[in-house]
């Protein structure tokens, strides 16, 4: 038996308990993973809330790192004593050990940490395919608006823009966000509690607007973002912090300059294995050039799973946060 987080039911952080499960040996296509790290995200949230249904009880997280212990037939992915990391498998990440699909883990490097790994699986792959891979991709040289931007997310975003040579605009809560964000690379901050920010970007790009705009707040942020972009521009809406967004009038895309928008998620560009571990090594290639600089901001003990979603939705984490078994 190992100890992991589940849910019995949906709500508040309360709801999370801290159960003996049992573990098993991995079968055909799989192997068995003791953790050394766990990476909390705000989507987690999303599920133990009920905002994202899932079938009950449920397990929770999606990113890891730790050292495979064996493995089942036919996996020729990874070998026991390996060091790996992952992020998008089935849920469960918030346990001690677990059974895997050994084609969602990827070898961690020696340069690199289990606290790094499990720091930035998730978050850095999120940034890969937002920078790299949508409809429209910045260029040295562009302005890009990233909403949360001393977030996990952002402050990868900040240090991955700067290495690309685009100039981030990132939009913070406090004069110390902004700071943060500033010191990882954004271009520019901008402080949304006491300044409008649709005004500010239009000042920064001296009205020209930005090609693309990257939204995980949502529905605070939505619409007023609607009006950053250049004609025929980006929408990424990544996630819902504040909440969904509304049903959208598709004519206000015409008449805010035939704009598009999607709402993309990091599973639908790393299905196949080979995207995997293009976009992994990508990001382990910069991490370990020293052009993205990556590690927890926090760290709780697992059982104490609970204080940290209370942290997390508190706004009181900036970066990236572990929890360790």
């Amino acid at each position: 038996m190992a100890h992991a987080i589940r849910f019995h039911k949906t709500g508040g952080p309360e709801v999370l308990q801290w159960d003996d499960v049992p573990v098993g040996e991995p079968g055909p296509g799989e192997a068995r993973v003791a953790h050394k790290a766990i990476g909390l995200n705000f989507i987690e949230t999303y599920h133990r809330s009920g905002l994202y249904p899932l079938p009950l009880p449920s397990g929770l997280g999606t990113e890891a790192s730790g050292v495979v212990e064996s493995v089942g037939p036919n996996v020729t992915e990874v070998k026991a004593g390996d060091r790996v990391a992952y992020c998008n498998g089935p849920l469960g990440a918030y346990s001690e050990t677990r059974v895997m699909p050994a084609d969602r883990l990827v070898k961690l490097p020696e340069g690199i940490s289990f606290e790094q790994g499990a720091s930035m699986m998730l978050q850095g792959l999120t940034v890969q395919y937002l920078l790299r891979r949508m409809l429209v991709v910045p260029k040295s040289g562009d302005t890009i608006l990233w909403h949360a931007a001393a977030g996990g997310v952002g402050l990868i975003a900040c240090q991955w823009a700067k290495a690309l040579g685009i100039n981030l605009i990132g939009t913070v809560s406090s004069d110390e966000k902004a700071k943060l964000a500033r010191e990882h690379g954004a271009a520019h901050t901008v402080l949304y509690t006491k300044e409008d920010f649709v005004a500010r970007v239009n000042e920064i790009t001296g009205g020209k607007k930005v090609p693309v705009a990257y939204d995980s707040v949502g529905k605070d942020t939505f619409m007023k973002t609607l009006d950053c972009i250049q004609p025929r521009g980006l929408m990424v809406l990544f996630g819902n912090a504040s909440g969904p967004v509304d049903a959208l009038n598709t004519g206000l895309l015409a008449a805010k300059g035939s704009l598009y928008v999607t709402r993309p998620t990091l599973a639908s560009f790393a299905m196949k294995r080979d995207e995997l571990v293009a976009a992994s090594q990508e990001l382990f290639d910069h991490v370990l050039a020293g052009r993205i600089k990556v590690g927890p901001r926090q760290s709780y003990a697992l059982k104490d799973a609970a204080q940290a979603h209370r942290d997390l939705e508190g706004r009181k984490t900036t970066g990236s946060t572990i929890l360790v078994p």
